[in-house]
């Protein structure tokens, strides 16, 4: 991989995980965190500082550059919730379908037009010299009255972009990184990283 910039991935989701690989390939060496590193507590009171609790404890443990994201979903009907909340939407111990029955429920007799939504992904790095690198990314659309599709995670079934024809992201397959928030932000940040060029 010679030349690339190393990072330490700080997502223990390994959902997020794949993502994140699949769109920085060919422009940093993704490492795993350190095994054995524990929960990160994500207690920020936004998207920004969660993503930047998250590398900033691994950076400190792996004494090299780190990469997460931390994303929300905003539901305007909700009054942008559940926003920096959407992980634990449903409890600290909730599933992704826990989430998504909890937010169909709290949209039940909304009408089509009203159900507008968006996805925003804040993606950052933090290197052991206290440099950080922090980009957004974010995907319009609305929520669907029931689960569509079988691919993707979290709230994927139920929502559908405005730019995928109708398609929820869980009906979109790979599709789905060419417009994504999390797509958006790391293609982002691969540019800036690319831009500045600094080294792990």
């Amino acid at each position: 991989m010679g030349g690339l910039p190393r990072l330490v991935c700080a997502s223990a989701n390994p959902d997020k995980v794949a993502e994140i690989a699949t769109v920085l390939d060919g422009v940093v060496d993704l490492v795993p965190r350190p095994a054995g590193l524990g929960d990160v507590v994500e207690d920020a009171p936004d998207l920004a500082g969660n993503a930047r609790l998250k590398p900033a404890a691994v950076c400190a443990a792996a004494g090299a550059a780190a990469v997460a994201d931390d994303t929300g979903l905003e539901v305007d009907a909700l009054d942008g919730a559940p926003g920096e909340h959407s992980a634990p939407f449903a409890g600290d111990d909730a599933t992704y379908d826990d989430n998504v029955t909890k937010l169909l429920a709290a949209l039940d007799g909304v009408p089509a037009e009203e159900r507008t939504a968006r996805f925003r992904t804040v993606a950052m790095v933090v290197w052991p010299d206290g440099r950080e690198l922090a980009v957004e990314g974010v995907v319009e659309g609305t929520i669907a009255t029931q689960r569509r599709g079988s691919g993707g995670f979290g709230y994927d079934p139920v929502f559908v972009p405005v730019e995928a024809g109708g398609l929820s992201f869980a009906e979109m397959g790979d599709e789905k990184h060419t417009i994504s928030h999390r797509g958006r932000a790391f293609r982002a940040l691969a540019a800036a990283l690319e831009a500045e060029a600094p080294t792990a």
